[in-house]
């Protein structure tokens, strides 16, 4: 409940401050937010399965951020920033789906 409650209250706070990101962060918030959405599908599929723990939770939300991150900045040095992202988005992507039907199926049996 708690955790719910800080979603809330950090969307409140996001909407009504609107932080503006710096421009040399930019290439890497798309990345960190799938990163994220990765981390908390996996978190959620964890749950309805039974075997959820929150520090494997909170070390896979902040390790799948910081490598995303970390891969695109490597790519950024060597010039290929935008096809290291690109793979990075397909490779979270397919994690994400995988999750959502896992989801899916142990909600709707199906």
């Amino acid at each position: 409940m708690i955790a719910a409650i800080g979603l809330v209250l950090g969307v409140v706070v996001g909407l009504a401050v609107r932080p503006e990101v710096p421009v040399e962060l930019q290439p890497y918030l798309p990345i960190a937010v799938v990163a994220a959405l990765d981390a908390l599908f996996g978190g959620v599929r964890a749950l309805l399965d039974g075997i959820f723990d929150d520090k494997v939770f909170v070390v896979s939300f902040l390790s799948n951020v910081v490598v995303a991150a970390l891969i695109v900045f490597i790519g950024d040095q060597l010039g290929v920033g935008s096809q290291l992202s690109t793979a990075v988005v397909v490779v979270l992507g397919i994690r994400i789906f995988s999750n959502a039907a896992s989801i899916r199926r142990h909600l709707f049996h199906a």
